[in-house]
Formats: structure tokens, C-alpha cells, sequence
């Protein structure tokens, strides 16, 4: 798979410019998803320039390297004229509906291939209460 990840809030807590703290187990599991299963890893972050080197940087020091940064593939140039969004199979960050799961469930979803279906780990369906009016109706009353 290819997994695009962000890095704060993500990968390090929010401190932005700064580099926040590690997230507990974050490059440790990105580690061992590129290790065990042969993901590629991009970095997938609104830093440039210095800020985006420092970043880079933090991660290299742990021992964590991407796949490209910022672009589908590292050769890609960076001429931003066309979109900068990435392509990827699986997008990790903060700012997920429903935020970030913890990185030993993240690692979980993507080892059991349940990212589609994240009840699956524990067979669980959710639960989604039925109304009388219909769901949207009840919410807007119409």
C-alpha cells in the first residue's frame, strides 16, 4: 500500500513551527509497516522549506525514512502547477473524521487489512439508531 501520513498532530504533537513531541509508537509503527509489509510511506505535511527539512530531519534521526515527500513518487518534480494532492491508499491524520486512533490500532487495522472496516478487528458493527422520521429529518426537520 501506499499510506500518506502527516506529521503534526500525527506523527508529533501540534507546536507548529516547532517540532511538538513524539507521538508515542507513531514512527515506531511506520517503521515496522514499511519493515513488515513493504508500505511506502509519504510524508504528507503543509511544512516547506525549513520547517519541512527539520521534519524530515526528526524523523531520519529515529530512523524513519519516507518514500517521497510531499509528491506521489520521488521523482516527481516540484513544480506545484498541478495539484498537490497524493495519491495514496490510506491517508493517517489528526484531522481524520473521528481524529487519530492510537498508533498500536492504526498498526492493527493495517496488518489485518480492515482499514475499510475498522469494526472488524473486534467484530463489532456500529450501532446506528433508527428514528421514526428518518435520520436527516430528525436532524433538520424536514
Amino acid at each position: 500500500m501506499i499510506i500518506a501520513v502527516d506529521f503534526d498532530g500525527t506523527i508529533v504533537t501540534h507546536e507548529y513551527p516547532k517540532i511538538g513531541k513524539e507521538i508515542p509508537f507513531a514512527i515506531e509503527t511506520l517503521k515496522r509497516l514499511q519493515d513488515e509489509f513493504q508500505h511506502q510511506i509519504i510524508l504528507w505535511t503543509v511544512r516547506e522549506g525549513r520547517e519541512l527539512e527539520e521534519a524530515i530531519e526528526f524523523c531520519k534521526m529515529r530512523g524513519l525514512e519516507f518514500y517521497a515527500i510531499n509528491k506521489n513518487y520521488p521523482e516527481e518534480g516540484d513544480d506545484y502547477a498541478e495539484s498537490r494532492k497524493i495519491r495514496a491508499d490510506l491517508y493517517i491524520d489528526d484531522r481524520n473524521l473521528g481524529g487519530l486512533p492510537d498508533w498500536g490500532v492504526i498498526y492493527q487495522m493495517i496488518a489485518a487489512n480492515s482499514v475499510a472496516n475498522p469494526f472488524a478487528l473486534n467484530g463489532e458493527q456500529p450501532a446506528f439508531r433508527q428514528t421514526k422520521k428518518g435520520f436527516f429529518k430528525s436532524i433538520f426537520g424536514k
